[in-house]
């Protein structure tokens, strides 16, 4: 029997959450990037403490070596169920932070990144993925009645969030971008252009649909700020044996 997914006629209806887009064939395309990227970043990281915010029917942290690696969100798949405005975290206690599409589908994405800067310890890692609004993913959006998944989102520009995270003392240290073939509905006219990923790698790498972004975060330690002493006034305040020897010392050399 055919897959009607695959049927170049068949429409499939519209996604109910960001989740059950993600088993559509252009959802299924993404995810496959994604899943790469995640396990490639968070091989390396290392630490105890690592948390998955949101998507939790996939395992993003699945190539992490953390012993504790929870997923959280208002989902009902996600181990700590909770709001993510308000994390129950206490303040630098965890090691890393990923939130694959967290910001553009909620309210308050500034106090969402807050909240997270928060609870990462000096050091620790945040991993940000995001629908790219200068894409063809991004126009798409703006032709699409976005009233589904993924386009009812609000898609953040890769130059705010770094302005956001910057004023939250982050320094952002790795990024990338992915899927830069059109947003198209059936998995054979995704599949057609497949050699637009290399290509877009090389040649027009910040208009893939989907940006990857790497912060740390930053405490600034503290630097002694010492005052700007007067010659004469600190002579002034010399004690008296010290400018004597010194008018001595003086004295000896006109001397000589």
């Amino acid at each position: 029997m055919q897959n009607l997914a695959e049927n170049p006629t068949f429409s499939p209806p519209p996604s109910p959450t960001l989740a059950d887009w993600f088993a559509t064939p252009q959802g299924q395309y993404l995810l496959t990037r994604e899943q790469a990227y995640f396990d490639h970043s968070v091989a390396d990281i290392f630490g105890y403490n690592a948390l998955q915010m949101g998507l939790p029917q996939f395992d993003f942290l699945n190539a992490s070596r953390m012993p504790m690696r929870v997923t959280v969100g208002s989902e009902c798949e996600a181990k700590v169920r909770l709001d993510i405005d308000y994390l129950p975290f206490c303040s630098d206690s965890i090691d890393l932070v990923l939130m694959p599409h967290v910001l553009e589908f909620n309210e308050h994405p500034h106090q969402i990144l807050r909240e997270v800067v928060r609870a990462l310890r000096p050091g620790g890692n945040l991993i940000i993925s995001g629908f790219n609004p200068r894409s063809l993913w991004g126009a798409r959006r703006t032709l699409d009645a976005k009233m589904s998944y993924p386009w009812c989102g609000n898609f953040i520009a890769l130059s705010r969030l770094k302005d956001w995270l910057a004023l939250l003392g982050c320094e952002v240290v790795a990024g990338r971008f992915t899927a830069y073939a059109p947003p198209l509905k059936t998995l054979d006219s995704l599949t057609f252009f497949n050699f637009m990923e290399p290509a877009g790698d090389r040649w027009w790498a910040v208009f893939g649909g989907v940006y990857f972004l790497q912060a740390t975060k930053r405490v600034a330690g503290m630097h002694l700020i010492k005052p700007k002493w007067k010659e004469g006034f600190v002579t002034q305040l010399m004690p008296g044996n010290a400018k004597l020897n010194n008018k001595i010392t003086q004295c000896k050399d006109a001397d000589e």
